[in-house]
């Protein structure tokens, strides 16, 4: 759900959130800020033409890094990784380094698209199917008509049609790009080509684009406060259990081991 704290607060938060404070999960620096802090903070970025990789992390990315040592470092270089999972959240407190609250990537999206939408930004959607970015491209303009999207393309490509997406999205020069794709395919390649992207606010969306095109519906409220989002996502597409194999791992190896490399 979207709320208007963000929007009326940017103007007065921005200036005092020069670097954003976090705390180190397994090397990794995650946002201490909340949804309204950090809603400010992209905005100052947008406004700073400030390029800026934002990664929604969960349990399951940092099972990913676990496992491979490029897709950890990614999550290190990244500029802003915020808490997306309820997992990471649950981790962050039991190791003694609390942030603020989750920071669902969904909901950022909704708060940026209201802050987008007052100030005119241009936005580039990447991922899915063509048909799905493009229900999910007619929806997000029906909702926020002062949004521009430059920009509506899918997310099946190879390496070789890589130069050719780059150059489009710079043609387009977007103030925010959104890109959903699958978790290697994703935040890596926003990484590989962040500097030629030159975006102010590049951010990994996952499958929020099925969501914002009316394909899936989103968990309920009481769901989604009670750290079990996964599970209504579940439900709905059974074929992703494998994946979700990485959350108990995930949890274990934060009770047993802590921070410590071991085994997982």
């Amino acid at each position: 759900m979207v709320t208007t704290d963000a929007v009326g607060a940017v103007n007065t938060m921005e200036k005092s959130i020069a670097v954003p404070e976090t705390v180190s999960l397994f090397g990794v620096k995650v946002s201490k800020m909340d949804m309204q802090r950090t809603v400010a903070y992209l905005t100052e970025a947008v406004r700073a033409k400030r390029p800026t990789h934002v990664v929604t992390a969960n349990p399951i990315m940092f099972m990913t890094g676990f496992e491979d040592e490029s897709f950890l470092r990614m999550l290190q270089e990244a500029d802003l990784v915020v808490p997306d999972g309820a997992g990471l959240v649950w981790a962050a407190r039991r190791l003694g380094k609390p942030v603020a609250e989750r920071v669902a990537g969904f909901d950022l999206v909704q708060e940026l698209f209201a802050v987008g939408a007052r100030e005119h930004w241009r936005v580039y959607l990447l991922g899915t199917s063509q048909e799905l970015i493009e229900a999910a491209r007619d929806r997000i303009v029906e909702t926020y008509p002062g949004l521009r999207i430059v920009g509506c393309r899918n997310g099946f490509f190879g390496p070789s049609e890589d130069d050719e997406v780059v150059r489009d999205i710079v043609e387009a020069a977007p103030d925010l790009l959104l890109v959903g794709r699958a978790t290697d395919t994703q935040d890596p390649w926003i990484a590989k080509h962040h500097h030629r992207l030159n975006v102010p606010v590049m951010i990994g969306v996952g499958g929020s684009f099925d969501v914002m095109s009316g394909k899936l519906k989103r968990a309920p409220v009481w769901m989604q406060k009670a750290g079990l989002e996964w599970l209504h996502r579940l439900l709905l597409q059974p074929t992703r259990w494998r994946r979700m194999l990485a959350l108990p791992k995930f949890a274990l190896k934060v009770m047993l081991f802590g921070e410590k490399r071991r085994p997982h």
